[in-house]
């Protein structure tokens, strides 16, 4: 049994509390804890803590949330907490060489895909986007480049029909835990074998945009079904009829029928909203008006057929 270690934790939303929760329940010390900034949320637009921010004061442990980490100033307050390691899970701010050189162990990164797959910002929901059977987790040794480190521990994931960014980022919340102890342990006692990226088979998982989200009818239905899980909850796909924007929750895919072009109103009936699409039928399951509360397309059949008229079409 190793010595417990002291350890600095960076993150901000809570994939990333779930991961310090599991660190204070071990034997090592947190000796700090840095956040991004507290930015204004809510209707009120009053300023909110991070959920790391929360939980480490809760548990009485200095928290630090420098606007970045370029400064020497903010460098000093890494240094200063003389840590074995720092960890880091969607913190949100670049570490540069310095900052990385810090700890006697280094900096390790939670990462929400199985590298080199999907480095970037949005390997969740571009694993969906893309259509992925599996994703997983990958803990690994950071460098100065974007995910560019060399592997420690990786656990793998299946991506289920029904999965949307929202299901499969509790599902990775709940597996990234397990894999970073195990990396911890391994760091501790010098048994880690670190594994190269093959960067011949990276793939740049770019931020998702509030213009993507929008329905591109000359799509395959297969690939807008994958839109749909993939950005929800956000930006959340939609279409739009009379210049309002409809969000589309749930969708399956039909087989094509002849003589259809993309964007035709096929059908409108309590099974659905059918639209073809360049390759299939994107059947719309529960939709979203704006203003309004999800339902099912024949709730909002009642209320508004005129937009769905079939022999219609969407832009």
């Amino acid at each position: 049994m190793s010595e417990p270690l002291n350890i600095i934790f960076a993150g901000t939303p809570d994939f990333a509390a779930r991961h310090l929760a599991a660190l204070l329940g071990s034997a090592h010390n947190v000796v700090g804890v840095f956040t991004q900034p507290d930015r204004p949320a809510g209707r009120g637009k009053q300023l909110m803590a991070s959920p790391v921010k929360k939980l480490a004061e809760a548990e009485n442990i200095p928290v630090f949330q420098p606007k970045s980490l370029l400064q020497k100033e903010s460098q000093l307050l890494v240094s200063g907490l003389r840590a074995d390691l720092m960890i880091v899970v969607a913190y949100g701010l670049i570490l540069p060489q310095a900052v990385l050189d810090m700890p006697r162990l280094g900096c390790i990164n939670v990462h929400g895909s199985l590298l080199p797959r999907w480095r970037g910002a949005a390997p969740i929901q571009r694993a969906l986007w893309a259509g992925d059977a599996t994703t997983g987790i990958t803990i690994m040794l950071m460098d100065a480049g974007l995910d560019t480190g060399d592997m420690l521990y990786k656990l793998s994931c299946p991506i289920e029909d029904n999965d949307t960014s929202a299901t499969l980022y509790n599902k990775l919340a709940t597996l990234g835990p397990q894999g970073l102890m195990k990396s911890i342990g391994q760091l501790a006692t010098g048994s880690f074998m670190p594994e190269k990226q093959n960067d011949s088979l990276a793939n740049y998982a770019e931020k998702l945009t509030k213009e993507e989200a929008r329905l591109n009818w000359s799509l395959p239905a297969i690939q807008l079904e994958r839109c749909i899980r993939a950005f929800n909850p956000w930006p959340v796909s939609y279409l739009m009829v009379d210049d309002i924007s409809i969000k589309v929750l749930q969708a399956s895919v039909l087989p094509s029928v002849a003589n259809s072009q993309p964007g035709d109103i096929l059908q409108a009936d309590k099974n659905g909203i059918r639209i073809a699409t360049s390759d299939g039928i994107l059947n719309l399951e529960i939709l979203q008006p704006q203003g309004k509360k999800a339902m099912p397309a024949r709730d909002l059949l009642n209320s508004r057929r005129e937009w769905f008229l079939p022999g219609n079409k969407l832009a």
